[in-house]
């Protein structure tokens, strides 16, 4: 699983909004990519490890693991502009977060619990 530290500097906060973007197209797209791929860009992007900790283990340079991520990336942003599940699938995510920001409005408890039980369901089968 990736984790992401949040820096809140501006340069930062950009670079880090551009790989969390890559984060989530590669769980919505990576069993489309080849395992290399997919294990490279995990590597890069969840695990953090460098170019040359990346290409060591593989046997390749530090430009070839470079030039592997900008290929896949521009693979996982055409998947994204064509079939759009990232973009769809965060609007789910913050759909499910207003229906349940409504719900804890409501007085009926049982409306209420009943509301946030199946916007929980909802959010699990994304």
């Amino acid at each position: 699983m990736c984790k992401v530290i949040l820096d809140y500097t501006r340069y930062r906060s950009f670079h880090m909004a551009k790989e969390l973007k890559f984060v989530m197209l590669l769980d919505c797209y990576g069993d489309l990519l080849t395992e290399h791929q997919r294990s490279v860009m995990e590597q890069y992007y969840c695990e953090d490890l460098s170019l040359a900790e990346i290409g060591q283990p593989l046997g390749i340079t530090r430009q070839a693991v470079r030039s592997l991520i900008k290929r896949t990336e521009d693979i996982l942003l055409n998947y994204e502009e064509n079939l759009g599940f990232a973009e769809r699938l965060g609007k789910l995510r913050s759909c499910f977060d207003r229906i349940a920001a409504a719900a804890e409005t409501i007085e009926s408890d049982t409306l209420k619990k009943e509301i946030l039980t199946q916007t929980e369901t909802g959010r699990k089968l994304l």
